[in-house]
């Protein structure tokens, strides 16, 4: 009895889950299916389902590749715009497939009020984006400057307003569903919204913080699908019964090189090297500026014991490549686990992929599982390890304070580099 019942149950499912299964309607939303172009199911017809979906998805990967060269191309104000829709899609597939379970019931102003909230966290995010980035544009301007000054009352209003409504919408013998939904969508929102925000703020650090991390878990997740593919045998975890050990070792190595060798490419350009800032004078980005010390060459002595082996005993690299080694090795190391959480996500509610946007490769969110991930540890690595005080921003603040606070700062500067010693060596020279 015991081994029929866990036959009928998804891996990992227990008898709570049944009982939430019940509790959402008893029914669990239809599996999606990829919807490939009619034209490459008649290019592939004569191949088997496993070279088939191999083709699909390598011509559909280089589909990708090439539209994510165009937007780097177009500039950091269209990548910021990408990310936006990609999360604005990232947040729609997920509600959807709770929507296919609330909505058995007839329940009201859930999808209403999921985009509402959406509304308010975006709104809350990108005004902070907005006074931190652009603030001398906000100080020249009057409804800016309002909305920036009560920013933060405003966003919380909106929130609040949100909160009532769902505690009106609350109907009998269904409330338990409800706060499910409720929790649902905060999640989905800190999942999505949050870590697609950190992913601008790494855009705004320069365009390599934004591109490498992004490339490496692009090709960890080709180079560990190709290995697997060939050489795959050994199994790797239960949620995801194709990923292997071939693979995941093979795509490890394939991303620390790759992630090397773009870094190397990349870090001697200043237009992706370089942090992207608002120009004041001609109301437009700009990516121009003298490279930090680690975009420029240095020389590394290379460990005795590998002498022999590589027959120098120096080498010249940029200090970039030695953090993008941190970058790639979290890759393929930790990135693909929000794969796994996306694996056991759709497993829990029986579905193959979040929709079929891609075919051979399924939704949006689909391909972004693990870029999330990615996004919040280069943030946290940017700030832990990187980032410092920047003088621009600090310049801006100053100059917008009143003629007495300026006045005040630059006699307590003033002071503090007399008592340094700085100022009148300064002087002196």
């Amino acid at each position: 009895l015991q081994e029929s019942e866990s036959e009928n149950r998804l891996d990992g499912e227990t008898a709570s889950d049944s009982e939430s299964k019940s509790e959402f309607g008893g029914s669990s939303p239809v599996p999606t299916s990829d919807d490939t172009p009619e034209v490459l199911n008649r290019a592939l017809s004569n191949l088997s389902s496993r070279w088939k979906n191999w083709w699909v998805r390598g011509i559909l990967t280089l589909a990708m590749i090439t539209f994510f060269f165009i937007i780097i191309y177009l500039g950091p104000m269209v990548l910021m715009t990408i990310v936006m829709c990609v999360q604005i899609k990232c947040f729609h597939e997920i509600i959807t497939i709770g929507y296919n379970v609330y909505h058995s019931y007839d329940l009201p102003w859930f999808r209403t009020l999921s985009w509402y909230f959406l509304l308010c966290v975006n709104y809350f995010f990108y005004g902070e984006t907005v006074t931190d980035y652009f603030f001398t544009l906000v100080q020249r301007e009057e409804p800016l400057r309002i909305l920036s000054k009560y920013h933060r009352f405003i966003s919380f209003a909106l929130y609040l307003t949100g909160f009532c409504m769902f505690v009106l919408s609350l109907v009998k013998k269904h409330y338990r569903l409800q706060f499910y939904m409720f929790g649902w969508t905060h999640v989905t929102l800190l999942i999505v919204v949050t870590q697609s925000h950190l992913i601008i703020h790494n855009l705004f650090e320069g365009m390599i913080w934004f591109i490498v991390p992004i490339s490496c878990v692009i090709c960890n997740d080709i180079m560990a699908y190709m290995f697997g593919f060939f050489f795959g045998r050994t199994p790797l975890i239960k949620l995801s019964p194709k990923k292997t050990w071939e693979g995941f070792i093979g795509g490890f190595f394939s991303t620390v090189l790759f992630g090397l060798l773009l870094s190397y490419v990349m870090s001697g350009y200043r237009c992706f090297t370089c942090p992207v800032e608002f120009n004041n004078d001609t109301n437009s980005f700009t990516v121009d500026c003298e490279p930090s010390e680690l975009f420029q060459l240095q020389e590394y002595n290379i460990p005795v014991l590998l002498h022999s082996v590589l027959a120098w005993k120096t080498v010249r690299m940029y200090p970039f490549q030695i953090h993008s080694i941190a970058l790639s090795t979290f890759a393929s190391l930790i990135g693909p686990f929000g794969g796994f959480f996306a694996s056991g996500f759709k497993r829990a509610f029986k579905i193959k992929d979040f929709a079929n946007t891609i075919p051979g490769h399924g939704g949006i969110m689909d391909r972004f599982d693990c870029q999330y991930l990615m996004a919040t540890f280069v943030n946290v690595y940017i700030a832990s390890f990187i980032r410092g005080p920047n003088p621009s921003k600090l310049i801006q603040q100053f100059l917008t304070l009143r003629p007495d606070q300026q006045l005040h700062i630059f006699n307590t500067l003033k002071a503090h580099l007399v008592d340094r010693g700085i100022l009148g060596s300064l002087e002196d020279a």
